[in-house]
């Protein structure tokens, strides 16, 4: 048995892409607290390197972790505000 569209499915069939202002606000809170995360870990690293006797394998885990998040971010914002060809 199917089930009736609701007014989410009808959206987005008849605008394809776009999504509902509750998804908007999530995703930018979900963008915010990554962002916030990447700082961090940006910092975090500043400060490790300084230490001469630094551990290098955490510093290159943190610095991965820090691009995945770079990655999630661009990938949310893309979702929030897709390319539109010209």
């Amino acid at each position: 048995m199917r089930k009736a569209p609701t007014s989410a499915t009808v959206s987005d069939e008849k605008f394809g892409d776009n999504i509902g202002d509750a998804d908007r606000v999530a995703l930018a809170q979900r963008i915010a607290q990554l962002t916030l995360e990447h700082r961090d870990l940006d910092m975090a690293i500043a400060t490790i390197e300084r230490d001469v006797t630094h551990d290098e394998l955490s510093v290159r885990r943190m610095k991965r972790r820090k691009l995945l998040l770079k990655d999630e971010i661009a990938r949310l914002s893309r979702q929030i505000d897709p390319d539109v060809p010209a």
